[in-house]
Parts: C-alpha cells; sequence; structure tokens
C-alpha cells in the first residue's frame, strides 16, 4: 500500500470541508450578533430594498454554519452561504473586483473561498443523491 492512500478518505474530507466552512462563517456570524447589523440595513435601503433583509445575514452567517456542523440540510445551508457571499459581494466588495492586496493577493479572495467552498460543499453533499 503507497503510503498517500492512507490520506485518502474523500467522506472525511468533505466533512472536514463542511465543518471548516461553518466555523469560519460563524466567526462573521458571531460579529454581527455582537455588533448588530445596521450597516448592512443601511446599504440594503440605499439600494432601495427594505431593511429588514439585513436580517437575512443570520441566515447565512449563523443558522445555514449550525446546520453544516451538525450535518443537516447540507446542500440547501451551503447554497444559503453561497447567496450569502453573492450578496455580501454586491452590497460592498464590488469596486474590489480588480484589486490586488499589497501582499499580492486578490482583494476578495476570502469572499472567492467562501463561494466556492460552499458551491463544492452543496454539490457534493452525498445524502443529497
Amino acid at each position: 500500500m503507497k503510503f498517500w492512500s492512507y490520506f485518502h478518505h474523500p467522506h472525511a474530507a468533505m466533512v472536514l470541508l463542511r465543518v471548516t466552512l461553518a466555523v469560519l462563517m460563524l466567526f462573521h456570524g458571531w460579529a454581527k450578533i455582537h455588533h448588530g447589523i445596521g450597516g448592512i440595513e443601511n446599504m440594503v435601503k440605499a439600494l432601495g430594498a427594505p431593511g429588514w433583509l439585513a436580517y437575512g445575514v443570520y441566515l447565512g452567517e449563523v443558522v445555514a454554519p449550525l446546520f453544516l456542523i451538525v450535518g443537516l440540510w447540507v446542500t440547501p445551508a451551503a447554497l444559503v452561504i453561497a447567496v450569502n457571499m453573492l450578496v455580501a459581494f454586491a452590497l460592498v466588495h464590488t469596486k474590489q473586483v480588480f484589486t490586488l492586496q499589497s501582499s499580492g493577493g486578490w482583494a476578495l479572495e476570502l469572499q472567492a473561498l467562501f463561494f466556492v467552498t460552499a458551491l463544492v460543499v452543496a454539490m457534493s453533499d452525498s445524502k443529497s443523491k
């Protein structure tokens, strides 16, 4: 048996990816719980949408990650996180699309990583098949 074959555990890999996405997203959710969503509400209103839509951030950054951690409704929860990232991009990050950080990294690499990871988790959920 080759050494690398000991590391081939696709199910464990997906659990690790799913839980990591959830925990890292929960940090953002905790910040919203702790500091409120007034800024997000103002941005939503500035776009002409009702301010109560800002409360959807709690679905994408608290509720959906909790579902991912416990392994319930994984595909819908991951898709909620992906949509949450699209909304965050639309509200805050559109001017950073072609921007690099001083270290050379893309200014939106964290948002892109959250978005793509959420899509991979949604696409890989074996329970939904």
